[in-house]
């Protein structure tokens, strides 16, 4: 088994076999995302009960809840491509990790604008300086970061390098941003789900977010093989096989 995985990963590191493969898995991403994001939609929104706190307000964590885990989920992978990319030069690490940061910007910022909808009527602000809240700002900017290297410096290798090292460096701000709530006095609510013992959300509200979060993450995967695909195509422009597709396109 494991000499089957690893010459599967050998072979979908080369950028010709991951561009066919990726084209082949693109529409299973997508139709599966699109089947779950419905569903978990309908249950979280129509199904779920209010909530006897917050009454309706709480439906906007099935937005914002995937939102923030992916946030951090993206930028391990993006970073964790980047080390790769340093350490073995493979270099569909460096299409995975530049082609994560624009994605896992959009994550956080959707993050922060819902949890500031959501922080209007249960704080009475939309923006606190608060523990959890300034980590994820700080979150955004990284992936800002990352991007505008990629941009700033024509030599993707180099560029590659100089994220990769950035991305590595802002791996600290993840456990802060997870741990915060429980490691200073802030505003936002603690752990529910991921809590020791049970978690304190109600089986009915949270079946529709764990559905959520599968669909944020299988969004993530469309959204990243497209964008590797179009990244590859660019970079291999002038390889062979790459001149060979276009030319029967």
């Amino acid at each position: 088994m494991w000499q089957a995985m690893w010459d599967f990963l050998h072979r979908v590191s080369s950028p010709k076999y991951f561009y066919s493969w990726a084209g082949k898995a693109i529409p299973w991403f997508g139709w599966s995302f699109l089947l779950i994001v419905i569903v978990g939609l309908y249950l979280g929104l129509v199904v779920a009960p209010a909530d006897y706190q917050q009454g309706e307000s709480y439906r906007i964590i099935y937005v914002h809840v995937p939102a923030a885990w992916l946030s951090m989920f993206v930028y391990m992978v993006m970073a964790t491509a980047g080390v790769i990319g340093l350490i073995w030069k493979i270099k569909l690490s460096d299409v995975i990790a530049s082609s994560s940061a624009p994605i896992g910007a959009s994550f956080t910022f959707i993050a922060l604008v819902t949890g500031a909808l959501w922080g209007k009527p249960m704080w009475g602000a939309w923006w606190v300086w608060d523990a959890r809240l300034t980590s994820e700002l700080i979150l955004l900017f990284l992936y800002f970061g990352v991007m505008a290297l990629n941009a700033a410096i024509m030599d993707k290798r180099n560029a590659a390098r100089a994220s990769a090292v950035l991305a590595l460096v802002g791996v600290v701000n993840i456990p802060i941003i997870h741990y915060s709530v429980e490691w200073w006095n802030t505003l936002h609510q603690g752990a529910t789900i991921t809590k020791i013992g049970a978690p304190s959300i109600h089986i009915s509200m949270l079946i529709p977010l764990l559905l959520m979060a599968i669909a944020f993450k299988l969004f993530y995967g469309f959204v990243l093989l497209l964008k590797a695909r179009a990244e590859i195509l660019e970079r291999e422009r002038n390889t062979s096989w790459v001149q060979e597709l276009v030319s029967k396109s």
